[in-house]
């Protein structure tokens, strides 16, 4: 899943977002409109200063696509919407590894970027700063990747693998 933002560079008017847009839900104690779109099935968080959050996006190019075609819905709306400062904000991934893993062996072998405690959450967290990337890894084998685009996601499963590799649980 990937999450992006950009600026409208205009001031919108969240009432009337509220009033005549499709597919809204207004949060006024917040001061915020989610607006949802099907094709592609983005979330978006409006605020009145001209800010806009995406989530919800499977790839960079459709959570650019999803935002493109929010700024026109805005602007059919007569907001003079212009789109910029478009980023990719965060990327979510999930895989599963085809093994079960021994945690407290990993975190044992991979101090001090891994930490564990069982009592708090069934994980360990796992922090790559290189690549600002954060992995929580379960011991059904399954990993949750949270990084800055998809690149550095990728690139670490491909070095999270033969750690967690070493502290499989033997099939009997």
């Amino acid at each position: 899943m990937v999450g992006a933002s950009f600026q409208t560079r205009c001031h919108l008017n969240l009432r009337k977002i509220a009033l005549e847009g499709a597919n809204v839900i207004y949060k006024r104690e917040v001061g915020k409109v989610l607006m949802k779109l099907r094709k592609p099935r983005i979330t978006a968080t409006i605020w009145s200063s001209g800010k806009i959050i995406c989530t919800g996006a499977t790839s960079e190019e459709e959570a650019k696509f999803g935002a493109r075609r929010l700024a026109r819905c805005l602007q059919k709306l007569g907001f003079l919407v212009k789109f910029t400062e478009f980023k990719v904000v965060n990327v979510l991934a999930v895989c599963t590894m085809p093994f079960e893993i021994r945690l407290p062996e990993f975190t044992k072998n991979n101090r001090p970027n891994a930490s564990y405690e069982p009592e708090l959450h069934p994980a360990v967290c796992y922090r790559i700063k290189s690549l600002r990337t954060t992995l929580q890894i379960f011991s059904t084998g399954s990993i949750t990747v949270t990084g800055p685009d998809v690149k550095s996601v990728a690139t670490a499963v491909e070095q999270i693998y033969p750690c967690v590799f070493q502290s499989r649980k033997e099939i009997l």
